[in-house]
Formats: structure tokens, C-alpha cells, sequence
């Protein structure tokens, strides 16, 4: 599970809150929470986002080489 290493590791760099993360992203807390503990997957405007915002290529982000 790339994503939730990568969105972590994007939250503690920048030291923003789960809160932080999902304003950025137009998501709610909630959402970001339930991606980091696995129970859900970004959708594609929010991978989208992570990309343009933080330059994480959507392949990366889920660990496809």
C-alpha cells in the first residue's frame, strides 16, 4: 500500500495535520484518515492533486514501477 507510506511521509515533511492535508485536497478529514488506515483509496481527482500539488506521479503513488 504505496499511498498510505507516500501520504504520510507528504504530511510529515511538510508537518501538516490530517486536517492540513485534506483542505489542500478539497477532501475531509475523515477521508484522509480512512486512507491512511487502508480503508479507502484516493479517487482520481485526488490523485490528481497529490500529483500537481506535491509532484507525486499517480504510478508512484501506488507502487506500480
Amino acid at each position: 500500500m504505496a499511498y498510505i507510506e507516500i501520504i504520510k511521509q507528504i504530511m510529515e515533511e511538510k508537518s501538516y495535520s490530517q486536517q492540513k492535508f485534506a483542505d489542500i485536497l478539497g477532501v475531509n478529514q475523515t477521508t484522509v484518515s480512512q486512507w491512511l488506515l487502508g480503508k479507502k483509496k484516493p479517487g482520481y481527482d485526488s490523485i490528481m492533486l497529490i500529483y500537481e500539488k506535491f509532484n507525486i506521479q499517480p504510478n508512484i503513488l501506488f507502487g506500480i514501477e
